[in-house]
């Protein structure tokens, strides 16, 4: 069925709609009740292809808030967060060829070339649920190749957000940093202590 038909199928569907005494738009109420708009609306929405979530790149400095600002980005808009430590950790548990192919940098203590993280990220933004619910891209790019490959694939972001934290906070935050070895959760001891 065409998006066309779809909408008229609606919009046939609510025919039969009654004014209140005001006979004003808003008072408009369906025979069986409910609001004329809010009922339309779920109907239409019904037919019409989903809209993909926001796409979100979060950049800044080690200890700049990336991972606290990413939690509230998440609880917010419901975005798969990505990052690339953790796709890569991904790939090796789940032995794709990309993954062992990262592997073996890894375990030679060497960073993993631009070119091989930048296919694990495309990888994982064609995943569904990146499709579905839209992404938050954390520390990525860091490279001005793995910018132009974005750029090149085509992979664009609806919005950019850039922690700028003087260097005398970063240096703070990250003298009183601590990981639990246990969860991973970082702590901080003045700001946010470990239990």
């Amino acid at each position: 069925m065409s998006y066309f038909w779809a909408l008229i199928t609606a919009l046939v569907a609510c025919v039969g709609v009654q004014a209140d005494s005001a006979s004003s738009l808003g008072a408009l109420r369906l025979r069986g009740g409910g609001n004329v708009f809010s009922d339309l609306q779920e109907r239409v929405s019904n037919f019409l292809p989903r809209r993909a979530g926001p796409k979100i790149i979060i950049s800044g400095a080690p200890a700049s808030g990336k991972g606290t600002q990413c939690e509230f980005i998440v609880d917010k808009f419901g975005v798969v967060h990505i990052s690339t430590g953790d796709a890569l950790r991904a790939q090796v548990s789940a032995g794709t060829d990309l993954g062992k192919m990262a592997n073996d940098y890894m375990t030679k203590g060497a960073l993993v070339p631009d070119e091989l993280i930048i296919d694990i990220v495309k990888d994982r933004l064609a995943q569904p649920d990146c499709a579905r619910k839209g992404w938050l891209l954390d520390g990525f790019p860091r490279t001005g190749v793995q910018a132009e490959a974005m750029k090149k694939a085509g992979i664009t972001a609806d919005h950019f957000i850039l922690l700028n934290v003087p260097d005398q906070v970063l240096t703070e935050r990250v003298m009183g940093r601590r990981t639990d070895p246990v969860t991973g959760k970082i702590y901080h001891l003045t700001f946010n202590p470990p239990p």
